[in-house]
């Protein structure tokens, strides 16, 4: 199986994990050892990709290369593993009465050594309500697992683990929906749309960091002229505020572990905005759906509403307005949103939906296939922005794009995807590109071609056939149905043929009813 085609209902380390987290069931809530496995993959992690140069060294240290010297791991971009937090020591004392303590100790360490990794990795293995023996069980399976090597680093381990467990938990708790880690094909789709090559890429509600992971790996994948014709690598700084501190944590270590430099702040952004003069050239994101509690009435004048007061018992277009707001003056959102935001009038939703329609700011709408995410069943789309759509804010490929003022790109994708188990669905690498290429085409990019209505898949539709569907964002309504074959044979003789056919099946029916009786009879059954 090939990374790309890999999910993270297939990955391989799942129920090996979950087992993992199984054995602390019985001294924790899920909400908490959560964290103290997922900390534990990081340092095994960090410890594979640390031993791996050591011996490297070690090889080399007839030509003055030094083990144990911190900057020969810190110029390939590898943590600095100092002796008492190597991954080998916690294995041998796994099943010591003070096992919380080595693992407290050695997380210690690799902050203090570490200062990226500061206030970041979990130091409460030694309190009393973590059972010693369930550690010690922990760490031996976690030790039979690869977490360093180069297949382990390219297939986002950290934030795809923690999707699959994420549904697990949700499970355990007995929640519905909430936080939840955006499945690969949903992100891998908002980046292969939005290219974001260059320049401040933004996520106010960024999880465990899933969207900078990929847009990076994008980048990589398409410098080496995989994919789309080998573009130059270009530079991207990284901005993300995360409200859930053991979800932040989590994207701390998941960016730590890729290499990936960037600003990613804890606290609540509606309410603690922590970037408030960011003006971001991309926006990724996967904000909650729906969500009731967002602090709303304490936020009715901010700055931040230029399209209108959005409703105090649901974030949905708080989230669109405050992306907007963070939106440089040529700059692209790509986002996803219960599908309710495309059609509800509720509290006031359909007239800021219109404000930004009429604001001409919509750029493409996306809807998409059910049963794509582990914790919720909401039906979801996706939303594209874009500040300008006169094309003279350049592409990313080509010197202008086209003028696509007063235009909105509708894509109905809710017939695509195949199942990868019995309750979840992905979308294939060849659907992405499809849905991807599309918007390019229609963005006017020279090298993926013509674009062409599709009935029932994509439609380019003026603000005027908007408005006489009252604002409704909603793809099906633009799309029409799929052409069925082209039937050329005038209805007369469509007729007269299908009538004769008639005739020469009764014949034939009444041939095998008359053969029939005839062998009834013979056996002496003649009614």
């Amino acid at each position: 199986m090939s990374t790309a085609n890999a999910t993270a209902a297939t990955i391989g380390y799942e129920a090996q994990l979950w087992q993992m987290a199984d054995t602390l069931r019985g001294s924790m809530d899920a909400a908490e050892y959560k964290h103290v496995v997922l900390g534990l993959i990081f340092l095994k992690y960090i410890s594979d990709a640390f031993e791996r140069h050591h011996r490297k060294l070690e090889a080399e240290r007839a030509e003055g290369a030094d083990p144990e010297d911190p900057d020969e791991y810190r110029a390939f971009n590898i943590f600095w593993v100092p002796p008492e937090a190597r991954w080998e020591r916690l294995r041998q004392n796994a099943r010591q009465s003070n096992i919380g303590q080595i693992v407290d100790a050695a997380m210690g360490a690799v902050e203090r050594d570490n200062p990226s990794l500061k206030g970041v990795l979990p130091k409460d293995y030694a309190r009393p309500a973590l059972d010693k023996q369930r550690l010690g069980q922990l760490i031996d399976l976690v030790s039979n697992i690869r977490m360093g090597d180069t297949d382990a680093r390219a297939k986002d381990v950290l934030g795809r683990v923690y999707e699959y467990f994420l549904a697990q938990f949700a499970s355990a708790e007995g929640k519905k929906g909430g936080e939840f880690y955006t499945p690969r094909c949903i992100v891998r789709l908002l980046v292969e749309m939005l290219e974001p090559f260059k320049g401040r890429v933004y996520d106010p509600c960024c999880g465990s960091a899933g969207m900078f992971v990929q847009s990076v790996e994008f980048i990589e994948a398409h410098a080496t002229g995989n994919g789309n014709g080998g573009r130059t690598q270009a530079q991207i700084s990284i901005y993300g505020q995360e409200l859930n501190y053991t979800t932040w944590r989590l994207a701390k270590m998941n960016l730590a572990i890729q290499g990936i430099d960037g600003r990613i702040e804890q606290g609540d952004t509606f309410q603690d905005d922590r970037f408030p003069d960011l003006k971001a050239d991309y926006i990724l994101a996967n904000p909650p759906f729906n969500m009731k509690e967002w602090g709303g009435e304490r936020l009715r004048e901010d700055r931040r509403w230029k399209f209108g007061v959005p409703p105090v018992r649901n974030a949905n277009f708080a989230w669109v307005q405050h992306i907007i707001h963070h939106l440089s003056p040529t700059g692209y959102a790509g986002f996803v949103l219960a599908n309710g935001s495309m059609s509800s009038n509720q509290s006031g939703e359909g007239e800021i939906r219109k404000n930004i329609i009429e604001a001409d700011l919509v750029d493409c709408m996306v809807a998409l296939p059910g049963q794509l995410f582990y914790s919720t069943q909401i039906p979801a789309c996706l939303w594209f922005l874009a500040r300008d759509k006169s094309g003279r804010g350049g592409s990313r490929t080509d010197p202008t794009f086209r003028n696509r003022r007063g235009e909105v790109l509708f894509i109905d994708a809710r017939k695509l995807g195949r199942m990868v188990d019995r309750t979840h669905r992905e979308l294939t690498d060849e659907e992405i590109q499809r849905i991807a290429r599309t918007y390019h085409a229609w963005r006017g990019e020279t090298d993926v071609g013509e674009y062409m209505d599709i009935p029932g898949f994509c439609k380019s539709a003026t603000l005027e056939e908007i408005r006489r569907h009252g604002y409704v964002l909603t793809p099906g309504r633009y799309v029409g149905a799929e052409v069925q074959d082209e039937d050329d044979e005038p209805f007369e003789e469509k007729m007269q043929r299908l009538t004769a056919q008639l005739r020469e099946q009764q014949a034939e029916a009444a041939k095998l009813d008359e053969a029939i009786w005839k062998n009834l009879e013979e056996l002496g059954y003649d009614g």
